[in-house]
């Protein structure tokens, strides 16, 4: 039978001096990277700023895909839209806060091994092997759904809702805080969501959750996925919200396959 690291047992103090050696060190290694972010201002709104621009790669497949499939008449209009600040430090106070959200997003795959590395020894082998698999599935899942939000989901939106107008006489200016906002809380929720199956893996394991129970309240899961959506979607047109449901639709059924394929391995 395994049995925790023999080197988990100490004092609650000699716990706590080993808690703060890895959190001194995680705050290190966020703030070097968001440092190194900073300075490389360019390079990094680049990055943020491009599914703004209508050459991203997202615009060039789908014009691509039109003039495909239905010749040059189906291929929409280059689009423009006109970014601006209105605080006299927003811009300088959004590149700190940008590069402190890259700095985090490039020191999370070290911050997740510290954190493994706190807690493994007291964890039992096969504990061990569940915890890396269950993390690094969620993981990898997470950056799925923010490349999804980045590459299709935010592009589409930006696209539709920043050249969407009432009227010609009403020209769009999105200030470059809401766009920030917008793209990072959609990224966000995105990449949440995309535990869904990470989640019902786990209820599996635990013997919580069964495929023919998700498959009979499926109807009930849909109306709760568009409430999720609505809640979670930052801007209050349907498109978005659309956008954001048919990911999360996919992702339950997928979830269903994962727990038929779970229970019926544990059998």
């Amino acid at each position: 039978m395994d049995s925790p690291d023999p080197e988990a047992t100490g004092t609650f103090w000699e716990h706590l001096d080993a808690l703060r050696g890895s959190l001194i060190r995680a705050v290190a290694v966020t703030v070097l990277c968001a440092f190194v972010a900073f300075f490389f201002k360019d390079v990094l709104f680049h990055v943020v700023l491009a599914p703004g621009d209508a050459g991203f790669v997202t615009y060039r497949l789908l014009d691509a895909v039109g003039r495909i499939c239905g010749g040059p008449e189906t291929v929409p209009e280059d689009f423009s839209v006109k970014l601006i600040n209105t605080g006299l430090a927003g811009q300088f106070v959004i590149h700190m806060k940008t590069a402190l959200y890259a700095g985090l997003f490039c020191a999370s795959p070290y911050l997740l091994y510290l954190l493994f590395s706190f807690v493994s020894p007291a964890l039992y082998e096969s504990e061990r092997r569940y915890a890396v698999r269950t993390v690094g599935t969620g993981y990898v899942m997470f950056l799925l759904g923010a490349a999804l939000n980045y590459f299709l989901i935010f592009p589409l939106t930006f696209r539709f809702l920043g050249t969407y107008q009432v009227s010609w006489e009403v020209e769009n200016t999105i200030t470059l805080e809401s766009y920030m906002d917008t793209l990072l809380m959609m990224t966000l929720m995105m990449g949440i969501v995309f535990e869904i199956p990470v989640l019902c893996w786990l209820l599996a394991r635990f013997g919580w959750l069964t495929a023919p129970f998700m498959r009979r309240y499926r109807r009930h899961a849909i109306v709760l996925i568009l409430v999720v959506a609505a809640v979670i979607t930052p801007t209050s047109d349907v498109f978005t919200l659309l956008l954001v449901a048919l990911p999360m639709w996919l992702l339950y059924e997928a979830g269903i396959q994962v727990v038929r394929i779970t229970l019926k391995g544990r059998q």
